[in-house]
């Protein structure tokens, strides 16, 4: 009798500890914070271990592995609670294949990937794209760009740098190039001559703002205090182009991304010239769909991209943005409500977030 009491007590004190839930529910969130261990089988988990749940009075807590193993328990084979987090792990070797994509004179295949890393086609494309939010072929489709932009600046002709990059036929590089660069790929080595970029700037109540267009659509909108800095800017970008100073129409298209910074329930509806990777792709299209006067972090804009451990790419897609305000990355905060760094400078990011909110309260037929 008084064994079974003992026992029934063990359990109950392990079921009253607030570390038993997250056993429970495997929660991954947890790993590292504890270590538990089972009596009857002699090993010790993390709170993830996806094993049989074991009964609580056979449960022992530990703060470190090492106290684990102090305590006569040895590490579980499925969980391997010696060796790094399950996330680390992954995010090392994704790395190690980023960069076996990117110094391959070809795009690997799936298989070659999954070979090099020692696993099945699938699992080597379920953790890939886990922790990089694209898939391995996208990534590597996305990296060919600069692949191009690099073998078109060391290469003495455009047909040897579009063999460099890794296309099998200048034809099928020729159907993409313009989407790749911008322009043609003799251009692009010349730094963008020949090709001609429309500008102007303004004043608006955040400083000046500069707006540049190519033939596809707007490709700049910068802001800061100083307006030749801004023109400096837009002339490294494309150090051969032929810049153009504005008419009177483009200055209406001014007139038009100004008034948007000053009411942004205006709307912007203007053709972008958008250019980045795949995944930046991803985080600036959902970015155009968070509306005017809300917020969210950028765990919540991972979650909503399908790359719920990319919160470091989704900031660093923001910081590549070129289009302030059209692509609305001042909607971004961290996740204690805090501002995070912003390209054109946090102040701007608190005025436009400022202003969004004053606009949203108002009635609408006075916004």
């Amino acid at each position: 009798m008084n064994r079974a009491i003992a026992t029934a007590d063990r359990a109950a004190a392990i079921r009253s500890d607030p570390r038993w839930p997250a056993v429970i529910a495997r929660d991954p969130a947890a790993d590292g914070s504890f270590f538990y261990s089972v009596k009857t089988t002699g090993v010790f988990c993390r709170p993830s271990c996806a094993a049989r749940l074991a009964r609580p009075e056979n449960v022992q807590f530990h703060l470190t592995a090492t106290d684990a193993l102090r305590a006569g328990f040895r590490p579980c084979k499925r969980c391997k609670p010696d060796q790094a987090p399950l996330a680390v792990r992954h995010a090392a070797l994704v790395t190690e294949l980023c960069r076996f994509i990117e110094q391959a004179e070809q795009a690997p295949s799936l298989h070659q990937l999954a070979k090099h890393a020692g696993l099945s086609n699938y699992h080597l494309h379920r953790i890939f794209k886990a922790v990089t939010g694209v898939t391995p072929r996208v990534y590597a489709a996305a990296h060919r760009p600069g692949r191009v932009r690099g073998a078109l600046n060391r290469s003495s002709t455009v047909t040897e740098a579009i063999y460099g990059a890794g296309y099998n036929s200048s034809g099928r590089f020729y159907e993409q190039s313009n989407r790749l660069l911008g322009m043609t790929p003799t251009d692009y080595r010349g730094g963008g001559a020949n090709t001609q970029i429309r500008f102007a700037i303004g004043q608006c109540a955040l400083g000046a703002i500069l707006v540049a267009a190519s033939a596809r659509g707007v490709c700049a909108i910068f802001m800061g205090d100083d307006p030749d800095a801004l023109a400096r800017d837009l002339q490294d970008c494309f150090p051969r182009a032929s810049l153009v100073g504005g008419d009177a129409d483009f200055e209406q298209l001014v007139a038009r991304v100004v008034g948007f910074v000053e009411a942004p329930r205006l709307g912007l509806d203007l053709p972008l010239d958008i250019r980045g990777t795949a995944f930046q792709q991803r985080v600036w299209q959902a970015l155009l769909a968070i509306p005017p006067g809300s917020s969210i972090t950028y765990t919540d804009l991972a979650q909503r991209i399908g790359a719920p451990r990319a919160v470091r790419a989704v900031a660093g897609a923001c910081a590549a943005n070129v289009l302030a305000v059209a692509i609305p990355c001042h909607r971004l905060v961290r996740i204690d409500g805090g501002l995070a760094g912003y390209r054109w400078g946090v102040a701007r990011k608190r005025a436009l977030l400022d202003q969004e909110a004053r606009q949203s309260e108002l009635p609408d037929n006075r916004r």
